[in-house]
């Protein structure tokens, strides 16, 4: 296979990961907003938090390193030895939910079962429903190493589209089973996935004349089961070792992403209803995040990263590259404040309106509109730092990415600390205050690193963090105006009252987007060429 057939192959590939993860969020809000007015916080809690915990805990320790160590760049391998040491996946996932399961109802605080029913059976079938999927790593593994993209789209979406409907069918008719509706739908999930993995290969290997097979190291499904190689060895012990030592790499990074999973569930900082509550703001607020920014990141990555040459001071580049470089930095960090200001400003006073429209009175009382409002702030430190990292990543040289890389280490590590103090303290905003200290120090990295890179050019990038004093001032009037409107029209006036209040909001808004039109001249001139561009491009071809 040529490289360019590799790299559409991966390609295709990766916009389809897109794809599916817009479709799963898109689903998954579309469900959380409709199960929310059937279920407590608590159920939702115990679901989101400490059940999914015990899945992909199982699901890490059980393959992720098997995953990586099989998927690793090597062109000649004996298959049946690889696909030996895959199925070993299944014993230890044996292993891990039955310790797991043990940990999760002897050792952590069990739910009350008048609040949350059926507990321990929620542990037992989350459990099982990871043994379950790891039943299918083989068939996932091949599909993988041999860029069955169609096969991966379509086992994935089927899957958490039938999901969604019986969780949805049984929240509808059958509320009081509790935690029983998402621990069948849970295992109904990964039985569908399995399956759909299996009739593939199995409908795959039956067909002689499919093209290919011919770059299948298999020929009937049988081949993909545990059997005795012709060199006699069951496994590679050269992969063997290498999934030893990707576990070892990967174990810590796993408690960093779970990390206010794993301190909620462990150091019991919040009860089940607060952890349900927080668990939804923080899914709210990261798809917003996600959902705006990420693409911008990531795709002026690629162009930082063309332009510009590492190892390489500024001065000693093409100069019309660096400049186009800094003129495109400062655009961005430009955009990136107005968007997160926008977002902080009007999000404060429309936290509780959007938590009442989205999950009713469980989420827009209590602590749920403190949390948006803080997760709003948040989302302004986000937005800056994806672009100053997209550029500080792209122009820094291999050592600086290895010191950066510790120095990020630390302070995953620190949030830790960080948040169980900060909860202790202030409840469950103490993650997101957490997550603030955290973004902070990361962002200021990122622009002293953007400031000695140009300091020697006569251009000045970090400019674009300054705003105009007319464009501030209309912001703070905008968001005094709309925090007027919300004491006295949100939201227990009725829906004629919430209706006055997003009129307010949306003039308050165009007010504020005119005057950083009228304003922010350069950006605007910067996002119509951009856009510009892919209209013209059309054209000539």
């Amino acid at each position: 296979m040529g490289s360019q057939e590799v790299l559409g192959q991966a390609a295709r590939l990766a916009s389809s990961g897109l794809i599916l993860q817009v479709l799963f969020r898109l689903i998954t809000f579309v469900l959380n907003a409709f199960i929310l007015r059937f279920l407590s916080k608590e159920i939702v809690g115990v679901v989101n938090v400490r059940l999914t915990l015990l899945y992909s805990t199982t699901l890490f320790l059980a393959r992720e390193a098997f995953r990586r160590a099989c998927l690793s760049g090597v062109t000649q391998r004996d298959w049946s030895q690889t696909l030996n040491l895959l199925w070993l996946t299944v014993p230890l996932g044996v292993f891990w939910s039955l310790f797991l399961g043990w940990v999760w109802l002897q050792l952590l605080e069990v739910p009350d079962p008048h609040v949350v029913p059926h507990y321990a059976t929620g542990v037992v079938l989350f459990g099982l429903s990871a043994v379950v999927e790891l039943l299918g790593e083989p068939f996932w593994v091949l599909a993988q190493a041999h860029m069955f993209v169609k096969l991966k789209v379509i086992a994935e979406s089927l899957s958490v589209i039938l999901k969604s409907i019986l969780t949805a069918f049984l929240v509808l008719w059958l509320p009081h089973w509790g935690l029983y509706i998402f621990s069948l739908a849970q295992l109904f999930y990964t039985t569908v996935l399995v399956l759909c993995y299996v009739i593939y290969f199995t409908k795959l290997l039956g067909s002689p004349e499919s093209t290919k097979l011919q770059t299948l190291p298999v020929s009937r499904i049988t081949d993909l089961l545990p059997n005795i190689t012709r060199s006699g060895a069951l496994i590679n012990w050269k992969e063997a070792k290498l999934t030893w030592s990707f576990f070892k790499q990967s174990f810590l990074k796993q408690i960093l992403t779970e990390g206010e999973r794993y301190v909620m569930t462990f150091l019991n900082v919040l009860n089940f209803g607060d952890q349900g509550v927080y668990d939804i703001v923080n899914n709210l607020g990261s798809l917003v995040a996600r959902l705006i920014f990420q693409p911008i990141e990531e795709s002026f990555y690629i162009f930082f990263a063309k332009v510009l040459e590492r190892e390489k001071d500024a001065t000693l580049q093409k100069q019309e590259d660096v400049a186009v470089a800094a003129a495109v930095l400062e655009s961005l960090l430009k955009l990136a404040l107005l968007a997160g200001l926008t977002i902080t400003v009007f999000g404060f006073a429309y936290s509780q309106l959007a938590l009442d429209i989205y999950g009713g009175a469980m989420l827009s009382s209590g602590s749920g509109p403190v949390l948006l409002r803080s997760y709003c702030f948040y989302v302004l430190l986000l937005a800056i730092n994806g672009v100053t990292e997209c550029f500080t990543f792209a122009a820094m040289s291999k050592e600086e990415v290895d010191r950066y890389n510790f120095v990020m280490l630390a302070l995953s590590s620190s949030f830790l600390v960080l948040s169980y103090l900060l909860t202790r303290w202030c409840g469950s905003v103490g993650f997101i205050l957490a997550n603030c200290f955290n973004m902070g120090i990361r962002i200021t990295q990122s622009l002293c690193f953007i400031h000695r890179y140009y300091r020697r050019s006569p251009h000045r990038p970090l400019a674009g963090l300054h705003l105009s004093l007319v464009l501030l001032g209309t912001f703070a009037l905008g968001g005094g105006v709309t925090a007027v409107s919300e004491v006295f029209l949100c939201c227990e006036q009725g829906w004629p009252a919430r209706l006055a209040h997003i009129a307010v909001g949306a003039f308050c808004l165009g007010a504020t987007l005119g005057t950083a039109f009228l304003t922010e001249t350069k950006l605007i001139h910067f996002l119509r060429t951009q856009l510009g561009v892919p209209r013209r491009t059309d054209k000539m071809t």
